[in-house]
């Protein structure tokens, strides 16, 4: 028997704490040789579909699978298969476009716990899309945010987004009209869009600045323009294997100069002590989010345990013996 988890099941289980802490332990489990994360591959149909999976193995919660999910003009369709590692038997079958919207946020959160300046409170962010309303709501829980200004392509769009935001996380939220406005004064930025070009400039950025970019995870997609990641002074992400399959707005600052990828960190590295992060206040540091199977994985553990314990999900049978074999 395993679990099917829905989306409602999902969303009535998984809170922006808990997520916080299973993305902290993957990357903690990672750093001690406990996980192991495969990056993402990708299979394109001639019609624009896509087939994304990506696999990890948690060998401290006991869990292997992976994260596979469609994109197309329909939209997108995300599912997590999850195996005990040690037998092989199948867990659960958890929808998974609520968890990965939880988890991005709550990476975003543990960089901007690790890298942020512990007095930041102007918070911008460019796209106001669902995966900037767990962006906003996993920040805010490890930084004591004071304003942010919200600026999308949509005015009404950005106008609603802002009310929303403001409501949800009682702070002031301000929409405003362009990009620009959204960096001005910020000491954390994020960027979470669909663009294809870059949304921010680099001499918008000030002194001490973090960013957490994340909407970008095609190379041929960037967010942020090659002046703003050559003002970074430190730069980290989640997989640089993974980075340089598909961290457009790297891989295009970068031109091909392969030695640039040195100055490039894992958040890995900070966790298990091997580097150093933020060394001083007037610093620029980048968190470029592509999303990785491990932190799915151990956040799906978490889920399927409380869903054991509150008696949440349906009992699926799968490979029941056939009587006549």
């Amino acid at each position: 028997m395993a679990l099917l988890l829905s989306e409602s099941d999902v969303r009535s289980l998984l809170t922006m704490s808990l997520a916080i802490k299973a993305v902290e332990d993957a990357f903690a489990r990672l750093a001690a040789g406990n996980a192991l994360s495969h990056s993402r591959q990708r299979l394109h149909l001639p019609d624009n579909s896509y087939l994304h999976y990506m696999a990890a193995v948690d060998g401290d919660g006991g869990y292997m699978g992976m994260k596979i999910y469609t994109s197309s003009r329909e939209g997108l369709r995300f599912m997590i298969p999850l195996f005990q590692a040690k037998t092989g038997e199948l867990l659960a079958l958890i929808q998974a476009d609520c968890l990965g919207q939880m988890r991005t946020g709550a990476a975003s959160g543990f960089a901007t716990k690790l890298l942020a300046r512990p007095e930041a409170r102007e918070l911008g962010i460019i796209g106001t899309g669902h995966q900037a309303r767990t962006q906003l709501e996993a920040v805010t829980a490890v930084r004591k945010i004071k304003r942010i200004r919200a600026f999308g392509r949509d005015p009404e769009r950005r106008r609603r987004f802002a009310r929303e935001m403001e409501e949800r996380l009682r702070v002031s939220v301000e929409a405003v009209a362009s990009a620009e406005e959204a960096v001005h004064d910020a000491d954390i930025l994020i960027t979470s869009t669909t663009a294809s070009q870059p949304v921010v400039e680099g001499k918008w950025l000030r002194a001490g600045t973090h960013i957490n970019a994340i909407g970008a995870n095609f190379p041929q997609k960037a967010e942020l323009d090659a002046g703003a990641v050559g003002r970074c002074d430190a730069i980290f992400v989640d997989s640089r294997e993974q980075s340089k399959l598909e961290a457009g707005d790297l891989i295009q600052a970068f031109q091909g100069d392969q030695s640039r990828w040195d100055i490039v960190k894992e958040l890995t590295d900070l966790v298990a002590g091997r580097g150093e992060g933020r060394t001083s206040p007037e610093q620029i540091t980048l968190f470029k989010s592509n999303g990785i199977a491990i932190e799915d994985i151990v956040t799906a553990g978490r889920v399927y345990e409380l869903a054991l314990e509150k008696g949440v999900g349906s009992n699926v049978e799968l490979w029941k013996a056939d009587p006549a074999s």
